[in-house]
């Protein structure tokens, strides 16, 4: 009876990994992760001949801070560092939206979009180009 409650237990850990997906359109082609960060840092405008429009989500949300460690690999004070001196180049940050809800929405409707949410939050409407996990 005691290893049936440990292996529960030990089942129940793993089935509470939380897994996140970088999402678009339908019509988006799969990006590497080199290429999800090229578009969230502005570096690559253009994906197939349509402009590339990251979106994340507000700037202490603990969603935005988990993507901008393991898929920028940029703390929040670097990140910062980065966008201060690229403001005085001429170039704006991604714009940056509330709720995982309304980056959906949005990536539904706008061609070249890209966003970041929960994986629990994923429906047959908007591609999955990239997943990872806790």
């Amino acid at each position: 009876m005691k290893k049936v409650l440990i292996s529960m237990a030990l089942l129940a850990c793993v089935s509470f990994a939380d897994e996140y997906v970088v999402i678009s359109n339908k019509s988006m082609k799969d990006l590497s992760p080199a290429q999800i960060k090229a578009v969230f840092l502005k570096k690559l405008a253009f994906i197939e001949d349509v402009k590339a429009v990251p979106i994340n989500l507000e700037a202490r949300d603990p969603l935005r801070l988990k993507f901008e460690n393991d898929i920028l690999n940029m703390s929040f004070s670097r990140l910062k560092t980065y966008w201060t001196t690229r403001h005085y180049l001429g170039h704006r940050p991604p714009i940056s939206m509330k709720s995982q809800e309304s980056i959906k929405a949005f990536v539904k409707k706008v061609d070249g979009s890209l966003g970041y949410i929960n994986a629990k939050n994923i429906d047959d409407s908007i591609k999955v180009i990239y997943r990872w996990k806790d």
